[in-house]
């Protein structure tokens, strides 16, 4: 692996922003092939940190600080990828559903989502159904909402309604999660998947969109 490579993986891992700014630039004034930075650099790294937290070695503060070291990295590496053609690994909408102004957890997932090569758009908090409907209309092909407040949770119930009335549910794929979400919560409300926590809502997007 080229060195500036290796120390970008070893940087986002540690969790050092200005570390991995720093050789994220010296790699794209030596000419780095941009793809090469983001899948052996950045994607790898964020695997292998979504590894340690299911493994029990990180939790989610090493989690967040090694997915804004990927994100100061990939700020800079964004235009260059974007001139390359890079195609993403697809298009996901996230957002805290109506009612609900908790942000941590989906900020994390939206991060691990970016470091894994998606294309992410993020609607933020206090989303209504159809906020996710008309990002479905745009092309997206999973929503993941979020919901931290039990009295929110019956807004994912909503949203995926609001979906079937669009007639857009079967070209999306959803995906919640949340601390008070469940799995047998996801199958009652008509969700695709529930995801526990970050790490697994990469794996499960990788698998909804394949």
């Amino acid at each position: 692996m080229n060195q500036l490579i290796q120390e970008i993986y070893d940087g986002i891992i540690d969790g050092q922003a200005p570390l991995v700014s720093q050789k994220v630039q010296q790699a794209l004034d030596s000419d780095v092939d941009p793809a090469a930075i983001l899948n052996q650099g950045m994607i790898a790294a964020m695997a292998e940190v979504g590894k340690r937290f299911e493994e029990g070695e990180y939790f989610v503060p090493e989690m967040l600080i090694a997915a804004r070291a990927m994100q100061a990295g990939l700020a800079l590496l964004k235009p260059r990828l974007q001139q390359t053609d890079l195609r993403s690994s697809g298009k996901v909408v996230i957002g805290t559903v109506k009612g609900d102004l908790h942000d941590i957890g989906k900020n994390l997932v939206a991060m691990m989502l970016e470091g894994a090569g998606f294309e992410v758009q993020d609607l933020g908090v206090d989303v209504p159904p159809e906020a996710f409907v008309k990002a479905a209309q745009g092309g997206a092909q999973v929503i993941g909402m979020s919901a931290l407040l039990t009295t929110t949770m019956n807004n994912m119930q909503a949203t995926v309604q609001a979906l079937q009335s669009a007639g857009l549910r079967d070209q999306v794929k959803v995906v919640i999660g949340g601390a008070p979400v469940t799995d047998e919560f996801a199958r009652k409300v008509g969700a695709d998947a529930y995801a526990p926590d970050a790490s697994n809502a990469v794996r499960t997007v990788r698998q909804l969109i394949s």
